[in-house]
C-alpha cells in the first residue's frame, strides 16, 4: 500500500502544472516613455512595460501638463513581469544601463524635471536593492554625482493611448527621434558596447 501511496504521489507531482506566480509590477522613471518602454520590453519575462506618470501630485494628468512641467510628475514606465523568469535585480540592472545617472532634470535630448530619472520601489526589499545598485552606480561614477532617484511608488497613471507601443506603431519616427537624441551614443559611452 505505501508503494502505490508513493506511486501516486509521484504521478500527481509530475501531472499536476506547477502553480505559476503572478505578475509582479516595477516603476521606473528613465526619461522618455517611448525609449524606456521599449527598452524594459526586450526583457526576457518582461509580461509588458506601459508609458505613464508618476510621482506628482496632479490626479490623472494628461500629456500636455506633465510635458509642460510643474507638475511633479516623471515620463515612467509600468513593467509587469514573470518573477519566475526575470528578477527585479535584472530589471534594476537594466534600468541602470539605460539612463544616463549623471545628468539632473533631463534624459538625452529631452530637459525638464518631467525627465528625472527614478526607481519607485513598492516594497522595503525593492527599496533595499535599488539603493544597493545606487551605491554600485555611484561608486562607478564617482566622484561624478548620481541624481537617480530611489523613491516610494505612489500612484500611477497610464498614459494616453496614443503612446502606448510607439516605437512599434512609428517605428520610423521612434529610431529617428532615438537616434537624433543621442540615447544609444551616450549610453554606449557610460555603460560600454553591449550585444
Amino acid at each position: 500500500m505505501r508503494k502505490q501511496l508513493v506511486a501516486a504521489l509521484i504521478v500527481v507531482a509530475f501531472v499536476l502544472p506547477l502553480q505559476a506566480a503572478p505578475p509582479e509590477k516595477a516603476i521606473f522613471a528613465g526619461g522618455c516613455f517611448w525609449c524606456t518602454e521599449s527598452d524594459f520590453e526586450k526583457v526576457p519575462g518582461v509580461i509588458s512595460a506601459i508609458s505613464g506618470y508618476t510621482g506628482g501630485s496632479v490626479v490623472r494628468p494628461s500629456y500636455e501638463q506633465v510635458s509642460g512641467g510643474g507638475t511633479g510628475h516623471r515620463e515612467s514606465v509600468e513593467v509587469l513581469f514573470d518573477p519566475q523568469k526575470v528578477s527585479y535585480a535584472k530589471l534594476l540592472d537594466v534600468f541602470w544601463h539605460s539612463i544616463d545617472p549623471l545628468v539632473k532634470d533631463k534624459q538625452f535630448c529631452d530637459t525638464g524635471d518631467q525627465y528625472r530619472t527614478a526607481i519607485f520601489y513598492r516594497t522595503d526589499e525593492e527599496k533595499k536593492l535599488a539603493e544597493e545598485t545606487k551605491k554600485t552606480v555611484e561608486a562607478k561614477f564617482a566622484p561624478r554625482t548620481v541624481y537617480t532617484q530611489v523613491v516610494a511608488a505612489g500612484p500611477f497613471y497610464k498614459a494616453e493611448e496614443y503612446h502606448q507601443d510607439y516605437y512599434h506603431k512609428n517605428p520610423v519616427r521612434y529610431q529617428f527621434y532615438r537616434f537624433n537624441c543621442g540615447r544609444d551614443a551616450r549610453l554606449e559611452e557610460l555603460w560600454g558596447k553591449t550585444d
